[in-house]
């Protein structure tokens, strides 16, 4: 097939949504699609024009307030269509859109080529937490025009799929995200690391993701007094330094990739994730891959992938008290901790990217196969 993905955020920046369009860029380079990949331009000159066999095609962008490292795409939708109209793809897929993919949607809408939206970060709630409440309503009706408008969505969690359809959303259908259980296991556990993050021994509460506003990652501090535990926090972002003054005897790792944080995260004895918006949450999998049980909200994807008293805990949004008294649980007893770590462990076994991809490759194959691309408008009318 020929693939367009236009994406929100793409490399250099590592998020979520670059992570997941890395691995989906492998699968369809190994089986020989042709790709393009659309995406912000970037100040880093080291950024290869060609990634797993796709080209990158970037567009004029600007950094986004208070958060620098992100570029928001400028242009209108004719920019986008003159280059859809260019490659002639059999299908877009939409990486979590919003600004760029908003405008794509319509290029392609306009051009007759069907899009699969991939629905990835719930933006919308993002607002209260940045202090621009009044811009919620606003940035839902953004997000139910693209996928309104989109041939057919994909979203990552029972939550987020029920979210979705409750707003109204149509031919929205599930497709979850794939582990590298190869790379995340709990071999990968180093005696070497533990003792240089913890050097008076004590057991790992570690954190894993962007230290940003919408992560929630303050909320650890509740855990700073826990007995005879280091608290270890991996990432980067521009909430760090403020971060590094709220819990001053916590480890600061910053950004790790590759076998350094598939060895961090086996390293942990468990694993937290405060942040409520999780769509999905692959932090939440990779610690789970690599033998480690997992205590975080009960809101978003995590409802999906951690089952209470088997393989971690959750606990009410806001609650942290019970958070800790979870945390402090699994802490306190060696064998119980031992028995969830299994338990988590197995759960993830056969969620591979390839099995994930090849699942995204059939969305494509059934939307391209569409007599004509049927979008409906708020009010049931088909456009």
């Amino acid at each position: 097939m020929r693939i367009a993905i236009v994406a929100e955020s793409f490399l250099p920046l590592m998020n979520g949504v670059t992570h997941s369009i890395l691995r989906v860029l492998e699968h369809l380079q190994e089986r020989g699609h042709e790709v393009l990949v659309i995406a912000p331009s970037t100040q880093d000159s080291d950024v290869p024009d060609v990634v797993h066999g796709a080209q990158v095609h970037r567009l004029p962008s600007v950094p986004l307030a208070g958060y620098t490292n992100v570029r928001v795409a400028m242009g209108g939708v004719y920019r986008v269509k003159r280059i859809l109209a260019d490659y002639a793809p059999d299908v877009v897929h939409l990486a979590s859109p919003f600004v760029l993919g908003w405008r794509a949607v319509q290029a392609a809408h306009q051009l007759g080529i069907p899009t699969v939206a991939i629905y990835q970060t719930e933006i919308p709630s993002y607002a209260a937490r940045y202090g621009v409440p009044f811009l919620e309503n606003w940035a839902w009706n953004r997000v139910e025009n693209i996928h309104l408008l989109a041939t057919r969505t994909l979203a990552p969690s029972t939550f987020a799929l029920n979210q979705l359809r409750g707003r109204g959303i149509p031919r929205v259908d599930m497709w979850r995200r794939g582990v590298d259980t190869a790379r995340f296991a709990p071999e990968k556990r180093d005696g070497g690391w533990r003792a240089a993050v913890a050097p008076g021994g004590e057991r790992i509460i570690g954190y894993v993701g962007r230290l940003a506003i919408e992560k929630q990652v303050e909320d650890l501090a509740a855990l700073a007094d826990v007995p005879n535990t280091r608290l270890v926090i991996v990432g980067d972002g521009p909430q760090r330094a403020a971060l590094e003054e709220a819990l001053p005897n916590a480890c600061f790792t910053g950004f790790l990739g590759g076998e350094e944080l598939a060895r961090a995260v086996a390293s942990f004895d468990l694993f937290v994730h405060p942040g409520e918006f999780e769509t999905f949450c692959q932090t939440i999998q990779e610690a789970m891959a690599s033998g480690v049980p997992v205590v975080a909200t009960g809101r978003g994807g995590p409802l999906d992938l951690v089952e209470n008293s088997r393989t971690g805990w959750l606990y009410e949004p806001g609650d942290l008290s019970g958070m800790r008294a979870h945390v402090m649980d699994l802490m306190g007893d060696d064998a119980k901790r031992r028995a969830f770590a299994a338990a988590a462990h197995a759960s993830v076994q056969g969620r591979t990217w390839p099995a994930l991809s090849a699942e995204l490759v059939r969305h494509y194959r059934e939307v391209s196969a569409l007599p004509t691309q049927t979008s409906v408008s708020r009010s049931g009318a088909v456009l």
